[in-house]
This record gives structure tokens, C-alpha cells and sequence, in this order.
């Protein structure tokens, strides 16, 4: 298995890079979060990758980070998520903001990824609820929120308000919170700011 690669970037050609190391060029699919954070043409980087053997080709993804590269594989485990839809998906969100929305069992977060139909977002929800460490959650800055905070977010996003907006008065909330007393103080926050 080939876990990691270094070396000169040659090519960028979305979402597929070319990487030479020692004289080989590997051409290595990356997400676009990864593809954008990538040097110039000419410099030297750094991929963790996962390598795929297929009867007709042998894959390799690329992933500027360990946790994009475990989340990649934790979506793989899933039945009917290949790496396309994975990476489709790790090109729209982040790892944080994936662990973010299985958190708060968000389907509609995960709906508006190109690719991924509301049937799929759902069995995304159910089959990563555990399977995410605890790192990548804790990644995402999130107090485990219950099915209440989840309704103050999507009633304070209904509002008007943005995402980061309503997250950030969501974090500052005491837990145990009613929804409609999380609404009332979360409204209150961010009137004041």
C-alpha cells in the first residue's frame, strides 16, 4: 500500500495532480479542498494517499491531511459511496464540516454536495453517526449538540441568518436549553453583536 508521497509537484489538471518522486510521476486524484491548498507547479509537497486496485486500474487519492484521508476511508466503508461520491464529497465540505453535520444529523448540509441525492445523505447520517473518531468531531469544535440544538440552528438559519452566524450563537448556549428558550438566548446573542 503506498501511504504516503513526496515529492515535485509536475502537474495540476482538477481534480488529478501529477507528483514526481525519485522519476516516477504519480497521477493522483485529490479533493478540492486539497487542490487548492497545493504549491506551486515546480515545488515540492507532501500527500497522504490511498491506494484502490481495481481489475482494470490501480487508483491513487491523494489528501493534504490524515484526517481527510480517514475520512475518505470511513466513506468508502459505506455501501453505494465510491470514491468519486467521496471525493465529490470532501471537495464540498470539509472534514470538520462533515463531522459537523453527522453530529447534528444534518442531511440537507450534506444534500447540496454535488452528487449527493437526499436518500444518500440520509445512510451517510446513519452509518457515520459512530464511525467518525473522535478526533475528526473534535475537529469541528462541536459540543455535542442533542436534536435541540439542531433545531435552534436550522430555526435561527430560517431566520436569515448565516451558517456561521447561527453556529456561533449556538456554541455560546447553556446546555439543556428548551428550543424555544435556545431560540430566545441565541436571538439575544445576536442582536448584541
Amino acid at each position: 500500500m503506498i501511504g504516503r508521497l513526496s515529492g515535485v509537484l509536475l502537474e495540476k489538471n482538477p481534480p488529478q495532480v501529477m507528483l514526481e518522486v525519485q522519476g516516477l510521476g504519480y497521477e493522483i486524484d485529490v479533493p478540492m479542498s486539497t487542490f487548492y491548498n497545493l504549491p506551486n507547479v515546480g515545488e515540492r509537497v507532501t500527500l497522504f494517499t490511498h491506494l484502490i486496485v481495481r481489475e482494470d486500474a490501480h487508483l491513487l487519492y491523494g489528501f493534504a491531511s490524515e484526517a481527510e484521508r480517514k475520512a475518505f476511508r470511513q466513506l468508502l466503508k459505506i455501501s453505494g459511496v465510491g470514491a468519486r461520491t467521496a471525493l465529490s464529497l470532501l471537495s464540498g465540505m470539509s472534514v470538520a464540516e462533515l463531522a459537523q453535520a453527522v453530529v447534528m444529523q444534518e442531511a440537507g448540509r450534506l444534500t447540496k454536495v454535488p452528487g449527493i441525492g437526499k436518500k444518500t445523505a440520509e445512510r451517510l447520517l446513519l452509518e457515520l453517526k459512530d464511525k467518525l473518531g473522535a478526533e475528526l468531531t473534535a475537529g469541528a469544535a462541536v459540543n455535542r449538540a442533542a436534536a435541540a440544538g439542531s433545531d435552534v440552528l436550522n430555526a435561527l438559519l430560517s431566520l436569515g441568518y448565516n451558517e456561521k452566524e447561527a453556529l456561533y450563537a449556538l456554541k455560546h448556549l447553556p446546555e439543556g436549553l428548551s428550543v424555544s428558550e435556545g431560540i430566545k438566548q441565541a436571538l439575544k446573542s445576536l442582536s448584541k453583536g
